[in-house]
């Protein structure tokens, strides 16, 4: 049946004990305010002396009509099916439940009812206040640029005092806390939403979360046969927020300062440029304290022909008859392993 929200009492009803909550005829409500989207039930109850048994009840809203203000019977108000519900029953109880509200919804809203010694026409009302767009939920992060182990706070603020449960999402998904000790894993944008309804939402807040520089590496290219003459590029690498400056790398060879800098790049290698390197990276974070984070050090190799190349005599002074040692030596990586004699 469509919610006419004028019904008469069913005979099984009617057979029940009347008047349990009033022994006086009379009406009492509890304005409401809801979030444009949501479902709100208008709280009423109302009372009749005994002896009598309802016959039938009715929700009525104001309306202006021929300039005049009117109750209007809900079902005759332009509505979707089972916007208007009544769940409320013959004995007491006569709460409205109003489905996804609209602001055309909000208003002065009456009940009335009638019984076998009499009736009642309101003249007090339930007020419904619609709360829309910009006041319906917002979402604040406090604070929304955390250093990690800050303690954050997640609050959802509503156009309506009081708000039904609300759930809270980290992009997309279900969060369980509204307060924790912010890491890195907690960045991210943040919205609530009414549980159950959750398709009104506030907007997305974002939570940056601030944390020293880690996995701190230093690559090599080429990783490997590295020739005298080629060139080479040493880049420093590291996870940080916020992200390493340029000036927040510094490069090392056998701990020995080399240059500032994400990238350092040899044009022109040569044997004196083998050693193991290590880079060193910082952001704000760990400036200000002293957990400044070093890579792994990498061994650089230079391959270069053999150079230098001299033969030396032993002894120096030679008698005939003598023995003798000619002795070739070069330097070369990989070290030389075929020598040829000339005389």
């Amino acid at each position: 049946v469509a919610v006419t929200l004028l019904k008469t009492c069913p005979v099984a009803t009617c057979l029940l004990p009347e008047g349990v909550w009033s022994g006086t005829w009379g009406v009492t409500y509890e304005n409401q305010c809801a979030l444009r989207g949501t479902s709100v039930d208008l709280k009423c109850k109302y009372g009749y002396t005994l002896g009598n048994l309802i016959t039938w009840v009715g929700w009525f809203k104001a309306q202006q009509v021929s300039n005049k203000l009117t109750q209007v019977p809900l079902s005759q108000l332009p509505s979707p099916p089972n916007h208007f519900k009544y769940i409320g029953d013959y004995r007491g109880n006569c709460n409205l439940r109003i489905n996804n509200v609209q602001p055309l919804d909000q208003g002065a809203y009456y009940f009335n009812f009638a019984a076998t010694l009499g009736s009642w026409t309101s003249d007090t009302y339930a007020f419904l206040s619609v709360r829309a767009a910009a006041t319906e939920l917002t979402t604040v992060v406090e604070p929304s640029v955390a250093r990690e182990g800050d303690a954050v706070r997640l609050t959802c603020k509503s156009g309506c005092p009081e708000t039904r449960k609300i759930n809270w999402f980290k992009d997309g998904r279900l969060v369980q806390r509204s307060q924790f000790q912010a890491s890195r894993e907690d960045a991210g944008s943040y919205f609530c939403a009414i549980q159950g309804e959750e398709t009104v939402r506030s907007a997305s807040v974002a939570l940056s979360v601030h944390y020293a520089p880690t996995d701190v590496t230093l690559s090599v290219s080429p990783s490997r046969d590295v020739v005298r003459g080629s060139m080479v590029t040493l880049t420093c690498s590291g996870r940080a927020n916020p992200p390493v400056a340029r000036s927040g790398y510094r490069l090392y060879k056998d701990a020995t300062y080399v240059s500032s800098g994400q990238s350092h790049v040899i044009s022109d290698v040569q044997p004196r440029h083998r050693g193991r390197y290590h880079c060193q990276a910082w952001n704000n974070i760990s400036r200000s304290g002293s957990n400044l984070i070093n890579s792994l050090a990498v061994y650089l190799d230079v391959w270069y022909q053999p150079m230098n190349v001299s033969v030396s005599v032993s002894p120096e002074h030679i008698v005939e008859g003598s023995g003798v040692n000619l002795t070739c030596i070069s330097d070369a990586n990989p070290a030389a392993d075929n020598y040829t004699w000339y005389k």
